[in-house]
């Protein structure tokens, strides 16, 4: 996964899942990648990832239009 950018992250699936859904509807390519222990589902976090030329236009996104 080289070329793509890590531009959310959170312990919560629900959010990744909303940052996911925007993005899409804006035309921009997201995976959710889940980090978490699948024994203790307490360590680690799931993350938003994008293609690394559309990070920057992602980025700004989720910093102006998305917030919970």
């Amino acid at each position: 996964m080289s070329n793509w950018h890590k531009i959310f992250e959170s312990s919560t699936p629900i959010r990744a899942e909303i940052v996911k859904g925007v993005l899409e509807e804006k035309g921009i390519t997201a995976v959710i990648v889940n980090k978490k222990d699948p024994v203790y589902k307490i360590h680690g976090n799931i993350e938003v990832m994008v293609l690394e030329e559309q990070a920057q236009q992602a980025l700004k996104i989720v910093e102006n239009e998305i917030s919970f």
